[in-house]
């Protein structure tokens, strides 16, 4: 990979788009779609640790997800339950996995195997692997002034004690930098309420490969992109 301007990437962000544009090509359900994506998903995860990537999260289930039929989230909410075993077998990698998202709506049993991944991979010290599952920006966002507000209200903080590395800290994210490079497959061009605040001077990188479909080369070639652009952060230079 190239070393035009940027090193690599820390935080690299994901949302997974085109499963069901996938199945339908082939004359499959919706679901065979998120099936095959689920592969892709712990292919790539290898693939990131092999790069040298430290942190990446993946958009696997959204709060207007819910919108869909309740057969479609059913079978991905199944389908989330069957992987999350798969998805904590990273020993001999040596990856960290964690969740974000909200869990009130979400089955016991998969808030248990969440809890169990976490708890299972919290003291692995490689590449940290970020699961958003019930998961919405602008919910992070309002859960973080809840927490905010209940602080002020009982006195702990004031409101020029606010600052936004303080908010940052009271995000589902609390513990990971910023997302360096956002990717998403499947030909949209938008970022769908997905870690909004997080990726406030991300790269932004979109690409009309199904996610069924993304693999290492595609992964590296976004990589490449990003190393090669100029990141201001606002200065004119």
């Amino acid at each position: 990979m190239s070393n035009n301007v940027n090193a690599l990437p820390r935080h690299v962000a994901f949302i997974m788009d085109g499963n069901g544009r996938w199945a339908k090509k082939r004359g499959l359900p919706r679901t065979a779609g998120h099936r095959e994506g689920a592969k892709v998903l712990r292919r790539l995860i290898r693939d990131l640790s092999d790069i040298g990537i430290e942190y990446a999260t993946f958009y696997a289930f959204s709060t207007e997800n819910w919108k869909r039929s309740d057969e479609e989230v059913s079978a991905l909410m199944k389908l989330l339950e069957e992987n999350l075993d798969d998805l904590v077998n990273y020993e001999n990698e040596n990856i960290r996995l964690r969740f974000i998202g909200g869990r009130e709506r979400l089955s016991p049993l998969l808030c248990e195997k969440m809890q169990k991944g976490e708890d299972k991979s919290r003291d692995r010290t490689g590449m940290t692997v970020t699961i958003a599952i019930n998961y919405g920006g602008r919910d992070d966002i309002v859960r973080a002034a809840k927490k905010s507000a209940e602080l002020i209200s009982e006195g702990y903080l004031k409101p020029d004690d606010l600052t936004e590395d303080l908010f940052t800290s009271m995000l589902q994210t609390e513990d990971i930098p910023p997302v360096d490079l956002m990717i998403r497959t499947g030909g949209e061009i938008r970022i769908s309420n997905f870690l909004i605040w997080q990726i406030s001077y991300a790269e932004l990188y979109f690409t009309d490969t199904l996610w069924c479909d993304f693999g290492k080369k595609d992964l590296e070639k976004a990589i490449d992109e990003y190393m090669t652009r100029n990141r201001r952060y606002g200065d004119a230079r």
